[in-house]
């Protein structure tokens, strides 16, 4: 049997080894992290632990990091209640809490004139389009280019960043809010005073042991540039699906963008049929971020970057990690371009 291949990164990333057997070994801490007996001090030492593995490798020493059940919390924490401006190219998470007036050109590039008043993500899920956050910026999504770019939440010069787990190889269903020593919010959820009085309830120790192990891998991976020869595969993926499909978009194809992430448009052919024909050949990819998939719609996205509505139907995002092999993408590139040939057949 011919062996699948996961080609969805950014939507979650496999289970690190080194976050599994940090969450296997937390299971027997049997103290929770709020008790002052022996047990709690070990509970608490380890949430720490965590807590010091992620901010080193968010470059975010001295920082706040709170930790929460995932992005999309710690966007609701962190935006709750501000009004800011936000673009729609932004996740559904930000979405939520911000609108949509910030302009976005053909190149996915996002003009913020009032940073204070505005959250902007570091990277794109969809196009991986990396945009230059302006100083002063009052809240990013980090959870795209966390563990994929090389940058310190301490020189970003924002004021709240927020990441998740699961998209660097720690477990799903935690993730952290960064905020800059001293900054004010209003927790969403009261009870008790765990993670300094903004997030109550005990914390899910477990998991952030997993997070805090995930992170650590992470930065090393980074540090050895693992994610340069990820670079190298994608883009052999991108040429030769360039050289093969004259009816294609590369989205973003001269912008800067993560290293792993691949959109590719073809206008008429649906994304979600794309998705499906590559599932039947073996291969996992997704036709937008994993949040909006399915939903039976357009990319917002694509649509925010004035791409046609046929256009931003037909695109799928390929996003490739540190286990994607050369061969990989070759076979995928072979599966793929065989279904455009039909569809190319077809429209003709």
């Amino acid at each position: 049997m011919t062996r699948r291949v996961y080609l969805d990164y950014n939507a979650t990333a496999p289970l690190r080894v080194e976050a599994r057997d940090a969450m296997i070994a937390a299971m027997d801490v049997v103290g929770n992290p709020s008790s002052v007996h022996a047990e709690g001090r070990k509970a608490r030492a380890l949430l720490e632990r965590a807590r010091a593995q992620v901010a080193a490798a968010l470059g975010a020493d001295g920082a706040e990091i709170v930790f929460t059940s995932g992005a999309t919390e710690a966007a609701a924490l962190a935006l709750a209640g501000r009004s800011l401006s936000g673009a729609a190219i932004e996740h559904d998470a930000v979405r939520a809490w911000s609108d949509d007036a910030l302009a976005v050109d053909s190149q996915g590039r996002v003009s913020v004139p009032n940073p204070e008043r505005a959250t902007l993500q570091i990277a794109n899920s969809e196009t991986g389009i990396i945009q230059s956050l302006p100083e002063g910026l009052a809240v990013s999504d980090l959870t795209q280019g966390f563990g994929k770019l090389p940058f310190a939440f301490n020189w970003l010069g924002i004021e709240m960043g927020f990441v998740s787990a699961h998209k660097i190889g720690g477990p799903k269903g935690v993730g952290a809010l960064i905020m800059r020593r001293g900054t004010d919010i209003a927790a969403q959820i009261r009870g008790g005073g765990q993670e300094m009085g903004r997030r109550a309830g005990t914390e899910n120790l477990i998991a952030i042991a997993g997070f805090g192990a995930a992170a650590e891998a992470a930065a090393k991976d980074l540090a050895d540039g693992v994610w340069n020869s990820v670079s190298e595969i994608r883009n052999i993926l991108e040429q030769g699906l360039d050289a093969a499909a004259s009816k294609t978009i590369l989205v973003g194809k001269e912008a800067a963008r993560l290293p792993n992430t691949l959109c590719v448009a073809t206008p008429g052919w649906k994304g979600e049929t794309q998705v499906m024909q590559m599932d039947l050949a073996g291969f996992a990819i997704s036709a937008g971020s994993a949040c909006s998939s399915g939903k039976l719609r357009a990319s917002a996205v694509l649509r925010a970057m004035g791409f046609d509505a046929a256009t931003a139907s037909g695109a799928i995002r390929v996003s490739l990690g540190p286990q994607t092999r050369e061969d990989d993408v070759l076979r995928f590139a072979e599966a793929w371009l065989k279904e455009y040939r039909r569809f190319a057949a077809r429209a003709a």
